[in-house]
C-alpha cells in the first residue's frame, strides 16, 4: 500500500530521534513484522548483513554500539529526501573504536521504505572498506 510523504517524513523523524538517543527497543518498534534490512560488511563486523524480522532490529544496534566509544559517535545528517514511501538520508558517520581508540569517518546513504506507517526496508550504504580497515589496522 502506498504511503504519503507526510507519514514517511514523520516516521523518519522518529527514527532519527530514537537513533540519536540510542534507544534500540524504540527504534525496533518503528519497523514492520517482516522487513528487508541490509547493511553490507564482512564477518569481522558482526552487526552487518541481512535481517528479515522486526525482532532483529534491536540486536543490530546492541551488537554494534559496544564496538564504539560511547558519546564519541557523530552522525552528520546532511540531507533528507522524502517521496511518498521512500526516504533517503545522506550524511556521514564518525566513530571511535572502543578497542583501539582509532577514529574513522564514512559517508553514508540510507534508504528507508515506509508502508502503513511502518518501516519495511532499511538499506545502508557506507564505505565498508574504511570501516574494516579501521578495525584491522595494526
Amino acid at each position: 500500500m502506498a504511503t504519503d510523504t507526510e507519514t514517511s517524513r514523520a516516521v523518519m523523524e522518529r527514527f532519527v530521534e530514537r537513533l540519536g538517543r540510542q534507544d534500540a527497543d524504540e527504534i525496533q518498534e518503528l519497523f514492520a513484522a517482516q522487513i528487508d534490512w541490509y547493511v553490507p560488511g564482512s564477518d569481522r563486523l558482526p552487526w552487518t548483513g541481512r535481517r528479515a524480522r522486526r525482532e532483529d532490529v534491536a540486536t543490530f544496534f546492541t551488537t554494534m554500539w559496544p564496538y564504539y566509544v560511547p558519546g564519541k559517535s557523530i552522525v552528520a545528517l546532511e540531507r533528507t529526501v522524502v517521496d511518498e514511501g521512500d526516504v533517503i538520508l545522506l550524511g556521514t558517520f564518525t566513530h571511535t573504536i572502543a578497542s583501539s581508540g582509532r577514529e574513522f569517518t564514512t559517508p553514508s546513504a540510507m534508504h528507508l521504505a515506509v508502508e502503513d506507517g511502518e518501516i519495511v526496508r532499511m538499506h545502508l550504504y557506507e564505505d565498508t572498506l574504511v570501516i574494516e580497515q579501521a578495525f584491522t589496522a595494526a
